[in-house]
């Protein structure tokens, strides 16, 4: 679970556990106030109470339902993440809030923050493993320190807030990006409805087709996403041809507007294969690597594509010159997360949701000095 403008140093005492004997202890505590369980069970949201380890020792009836277990007991002595199924809490074997991309978590930040006395609301990003897919799913998290006796304790709750993320980042995109080429596409029909020289007519009718084409593209990219994340996308599997497919790329985006000043070549050495995929999700991927790399670029700098052939998998991968900031690498593929500001692009989760849910494939990246940025989808050859 992460927070963009939050980075937690990690130290070893994040990892310390106490015994699930220990845990039934303080469970058996609160299970005596039965008003108060009452109360919490009649609370919409899911809550739990932690100790002072971060370990759950009471969790409501909505939190079960989240969840999906039946008894509280299956839960005893977890950690919030790894009650969720989050993909970080597995990373290192000490669990929930000690691998390196847990430093940015929001809702470890709120918790922490509890912890020395200091009620915190914060939103954080988790990536579920759910019968073995992923789901993303943005919360507002809220932790409040108590103590009973001598023991310190923190109540911790959260809410979905995907629906209110996703609505703002449509709204974005609605009111600003498509607004904006709609303004392109009339003011050019505005121009040609009044006339312009022949000599420019073959010139102006390409520009305005480009810009009908980024409309439709910009609708049907947030189509796709919203069928993703919903279980409705139709995938089409055909044999495809790999530098085929790298050349429509390039010829998408040269024109594209983030590639002013930049410049779009494809590797001497890519390989030419046949794949099995589907053409306009395997295109999505690609264009959204190629675009965010363009972005990324000074003017003058040059974004590559190439593919490559390894055995039974495909892989295809894009490089840019530029080095992310390491509290960008942590959060790179999050739903609502982006360099370009709040509520901005879905580019790069749904190059991993479409790649690893539909696709069969997977997505990564390496960003250093020496290097530069290299994004990279591997898929297998045949469906």
């Amino acid at each position: 679970m992460e927070s963009s403008d939050l980075h937690i140093p990690l130290h070893q005492p994040l990892a310390e556990r106490v015994a699930l004997e220990t845990i039934f202890d303080q469970a058996q505590v609160f299970s005596q106030f039965e008003v108060l369980c009452q109360v919490l069970d009649a609370v919409p949201n899911a809550v739990s109470i932690l100790n002072a380890q971060r370990q759950i020792v009471y969790v409501n009836a909505a939190f079960l339902d989240y969840v999906g277990v039946t008894s509280g007991d299956a839960l005893m002595g977890a950690r919030v993440g790894e009650a969720l199924n989050c993909i970080q809490a597995s990373v290192e074997s000490t669990g929930c809030g000690t691998s390196d991309v847990c430093a940015t978590c929001g809702a470890l930040h709120a918790i922490l923050q509890a912890q020395q006395g200091k009620k915190s609301v914060q939103e954080c990003r988790i990536t579920r493993a759910v019968n073995g897919e992923l789901e993303a799913v943005d919360m507002r998290v809220w932790a409040t320190p108590f103590a009973v006796d001598d023991d310190l304790f923190t109540i911790f709750a959260a809410v979905d807030i995907a629906d209110e993320k996703r609505r703002n980042v449509l709204e974005r995109i609605f009111f600003h990006d498509i607004r904006n080429t709609a303004g392109v596409i009339f003011g050019m029909a505005e121009l040609m409805r009044n006339g312009i020289p022949e000599t420019q007519g073959i010139e102006f009718g390409n520009l305005l087709f480009r810009a009908a084409h980024k409309l439709i593209d910009e609708i049907n990219a947030q189509q796709q996403l919203l069928a993703a994340e919903r279980g409705e996308l139709t995938v089409s599997f055909r044999p495809l041809v790999s530098l085929e497919v790298l050349h429509n790329t390039l010829a998408l985006y040269e024109k594209h507007t983030a590639a002013y000043e930049r410049h779009l070549h494809i590797d001497l050495d890519a390989d030419l294969f046949v794949l099995q995929s589907d053409e306009a999700l395997l295109g999505r991927v690609i264009g959204n690597m190629v675009k965010n790399a363009l972005e990324a670029c000074q003017p003058g700098e040059t974004v590559t594509l190439g593919c490559q052939q390894q055995e039974n998998w495909a892989r295809f991968w894009v490089h840019n010159p530029t080095v992310m900031p390491r509290n960008v690498q942590l959060q790179i593929f999050k739903r609502s997360f982006s360099t370009k500001g709040r509520n901005r692009g879905l580019g790069t989760y749904s190059m991993k949701l479409l790649s690893e849910n539909y696709l069969r494939g997977s997505v990564s990246f390496t960003s250093d000095k020496k290097g530069g940025t290299v994004f990279t989808a591997v898929y297998p050859l045949t469906a």
